[in-house]
């Protein structure tokens, strides 16, 4: 066997086994369309693979309301896993962040408020004061904050958006889309399981003041466990939400709805749809080997390959059987070797279309090996090239 090659694999996805023989045929592909949606901007997409099951006017710059918000908390919560605050820390209530009108939660001037609280004020309550609170502690006032907000906004590839307050209200160049706060919303979920836990929580009381979430998809769909409202007069009615059935999650936006009703009812309808009509699978999970490779003039002769993370394709129904994966390893692998190098890949395909395409990679470090061995293993490959050369 000419070790200079490339090995590739090819794999079908069955039901009983994890590999089974393909089918003559292949079934044919027909979902229905998308359902009309009565807003300015939607989108659908599945969350572990990123794919979009259903869009209209998602990259539409608009004013997001309290969606901003979203955005608000995921900067607090990457202070708090960095552990630049904690949510014991208490902040002091300013007399902007006090007199900031709309939604509240009521806040005293003056008063020290823990994070955990001003957090969930701002996530069940939607209070701009505990917005504003929350910014001027974290950043020292708001428009340094808002400069944190875009940051964040750019690492995570929200290319047009842009922020200017902490808590939605109308300002001039404020802005994001139906697909950037997908993106945000996945980066929530993915980040901080522990802390969205709390957009499902369906009421907060601060202040002997007991508030409902304004999200009407908690009481009327089990599955719904977020994330966020939104209103004023130039965004309309605007709902993020997240839902998981048995290992799907799907995260789908509204944007420019006609009244609070509408918000959550297309929402549902976008949801519904994506459930009855794609499914999601994990495929192969991470840091697992899927494959041995050889390695050349190394301390070690072989190598397992996987994946940095676990690989989801996400289908219409009952194609899960066509799936085809073709892993395909590089050749002349030789140390040294780091751990996560990049040494092929995993190409998952459905009717000829490519699902994913994912990097298969060293699950660890291979050292040079000795001098014997490495004399030994030169000899080796070049007997091979000249075997393979006969």
């Amino acid at each position: 066997m000419n070790p200079f090659k490339k090995i590739t694999l090819i794999l079908f996805f069955g039901l009983l086994f994890p590999f089974v023989e393909a089918h003559s045929e292949t079934a044919e592909i027909t979902t229905p369309p998308v359902p009309t949606i009565a807003a300015t901007a939607f989108i659908l997409q599945d969350y572990h693979t990123g794919k979009v099951l259903a869009e209209n006017n998602a990259d539409a710059k608009l004013a997001p309301a309290s969606l901003t918000k979203i955005m608000t908390v995921y900067v607090v919560f990457r202070e708090l896993s960095s552990g630049r605050l904690h949510l014991d820390d208490k902040a002091t209530i300013s007399e902007k962040a006090w007199k900031t009108t709309g939604s509240k939660m009521f806040v005293e001037l003056g008063n020290q408020v823990r994070i955990e609280d001003l957090l969930k004020g701002v996530i069940i309550q939607s209070g701009n004061d505990a917005s504003v609170a929350l910014a001027e502690h974290v950043a020292g006032n708001e428009e340094t904050f808002a400069d944190m907000m875009n940051q964040h906004a750019a690492r995570l590839g929200m290319s047009n958006s842009h922020f200017k307050n902490s808590d939605g209200l109308p300002i001039a160049d404020h802005y994001t889309t139906a697909r950037d706060l997908a993106k945000l919303t996945t980066a929530v979920i993915k980040e901080f399981p522990d802390y969205y836990r709390w957009f499902s929580q369906k009421e907060f009381t601060y202040n002997k003041i007991t508030q409902q979430n304004r999200n009407k998809l908690l009481s009327r769909d089990e599955s719904v466990d977020g994330v966020k409202t939104g209103f004023t007069d130039d965004a309309g009615y605007c709902l993020v939400a997240s839902a998981l059935r048995e290992d799907m999650r799907l995260i789908s936006v509204v944007m420019g709805a006609k009244n609070a009703n509408a918000r959550a009812n297309e929402n549902q309808t976008l949801l519904n749809y994506g459930f009855r009509f794609f499914e999601s699978h994990r495929l192969y999970q991470g840091k697992t080997a899927l494959k041995e490779a050889r390695v050349w003039k190394g301390d070690s002769k072989t190598l397992d390959l996987g994946l940095a993370e676990d690989l989801y394709a996400t289908i219409p129904r009952r194609l899960y059987k066509d799936l085809k994966a073709v892993i395909t390893v590089d050749q002349k692998i030789t140390a040294p070797i780091k751990e996560g190098t990049k040494l092929g890949s995993v190409k998952v395909s459905l009717n000829n279309e490519v699902v994913n395409d994912i990097d298969l990679i060293a699950l660890k470090s291979v050292e040079q090996g000795n001098i014997f061995r490495r004399l030994s293993d030169s000899v080796l490959m070049l007997m091979e090239k000249s075997d393979d050369g006969k």
